[in-house]
C-alpha cells in the first residue's frame, strides 16, 4: 500500500473512531496526528532478530518477522488511536502478516506470590473480571465511550509454576451488540520476576485468535528476566512483596486496565464491518510500511541514509 492510500485509510479510520467515542475534547487534526505518529514509529522501529531490553528487568529476543516500537513513540501511536499514555508501557510488537499486535508493560509491583494458582476457581476469577469491567464502564460513560461486557473465557487461566508464566484470555463485546457483531479478544500473558512482572497482551478478534495466539506464546518463550531479577532470585528478608497475589493478575488489578483494550474492542465491534479495516488493520498497514522501509535500507535507497536499529 502506497503512502497516499495509507493516508486515505487513516483518515477514514480516525473519523470513524471519533464518531465512536463521541469525545468532548477540542477538534483534533487526526489525520495529521496519525501521520506524525506513524512517521515517528517508523523511525525507531526495530526489526527482529534483535535483543530488546525490557526496562532494566528483562530481555526479549525479538524473533525474525517481528517489529518492536519502543516508547515514547508507542504511546504517540496509541494516543493517535484514541488511547491514553501509560508509564508502565514498554512498547508495541507487530508480526509480519498478522493483523494483531502485542502491548508490552512492566509492573513494578514487588514479588507476586503464586500459591493461589494451585486451587483457584475459574468461575470466581471471571466474576471478578466482570465486576471490574462494570466499574470501568462508569469511567467510559464519562468519556462518551460505549460500555462493554465480558462474554466469557477464550482460554481459562493457566499458570506454569516452573517458568512462572501465566496465560488467560477473555472475549469482550459492546453491550447490546447483536450476536453476529465482531467481538474483541484480550489474550493475556505474564512473566513473574523478583521485583514485579511483565505483561505481554495480544489484541485481536475472536475470528483470528486461533491463528494469532501463537504470537503471544512465541514472545512469551522469547522473554526472560535478567540475572538477579528472576523469580528465583527473590530474597524474603530484603525484597518487597506485592500487596496482592497472582489471582489479582486475572480478576483484580488486571480488570483495572481493561479500559485500554475495551476501547479497542468496542471500536472493532462497531466499525469493523462498516469501514473494512479496524485498529488491527491499521497495525497491519504499519507493519507493511516497516517492511517496505527495511527493504529500502537493504537496497541502499533509504531516504534517512541509515539503517534502523
Amino acid at each position: 500500500m502506497n503512502i497516499q492510500n495509507w493516508r486515505r485509510c487513516a483518515a477514514v479510520l480516525l473519523s470513524a473512531f471519533a464518531l465512536a467515542v463521541h469525545a468532548q475534547a477540542p477538534v483534533r487534526d487526526q489525520e495529521a496526528e496519525m501521520k506524525a505518529a506513524t512517521d515517528a514509529a517508523r523511525t525507531v522501529a526495530k526489526q527482529g532478530p534483535a535483543d530488546i531490553a525490557l526496562k532494566d528487568q528483562a530481555t526479549l529476543k525479538l524473533p525474525e518477522g517481528y517489529t518492536f516500537i519502543p516508547q515514547p513513540e508507542a504511546d504517540q501511536l496509541l494516543r493517535a488511536m484514541g488511547n491514553g499514555a501509560d508509564p508502565r508501557r514498554i512498547g508495541i510488537i507487530l508480526r509480519d502478516g498478522s493483523n494483531a499486535f502485542v502491548v508490552a508493560r512492566y509492573y513494578d509491583s514487588g514479588y507476586v506470590k503464586d500459591e493461589e494458582a494451585k486451587d483457584w476457581q475459574a468461575d470466581e476469577l471471571l466474576n471478578g473480571l466482570k465486576e471490574g469491567t462494570e466499574e470501568g464502564n462508569k469511567e467510559r460513560a464519562q468519556l462518551g465511550i460505549p460500555p462493554v461486557e465480558i462474554v466469557g473465557w477464550v482460554e481459562t487461566p493457566a499458570y506454569d509454576a516452573a517458568t512462572h508464566q501465566l496465560v488467560w484470555s477473555i472475549e469482550t463485546r459492546e453491550k447490546n451488540a447483536s450476536a453476529d457483531d465482531t467481538r474483541g479478544i484480550n489474550y493475556n500473558t505474564y512473566v513473574l520476576g523478583r521485583e514485579g512482572y511483565l505483561s505481554l497482551n495480544l489484541v485481536t478478534t475472536k475470528d483470528a485468535v486461533g491463528e494469532d495466539k501463537y504470537i503471544a506464546s512465541s514472545l512469551l518463550k522469547a522473554t526472560s528476566f535478567n540475572d538477579g531479577k528472576t523469580y528465583a532470585d527473590f530474597n524474603a528478608s530484603t525484597d518487597k512483596v506485592a500487596e496482592y497475589g497472582i489471582a489479582a493478575l486475572v480478576a483484580g488489578a488486571a480488570a483495572k486496565k481493561l479500559g485500554f483494550f475495551a476501547v479497542i474492542a468496542a471500536f472493532l465491534v462497531k466499525f469493523a464491518k462498516v469501514i473494512g479495516i479496524a485498529v488491527v488493520g491499521l497495525i497491519a498497514v504499519l507493519g507493511g510500511l516497516f517492511k517496505k522501509k527495511t527493504a529500502s535500507v537493504v537496497s541502499g535507497t533509504d531516504d534517512a541514509g541509515k539503517s534502523q536499529g
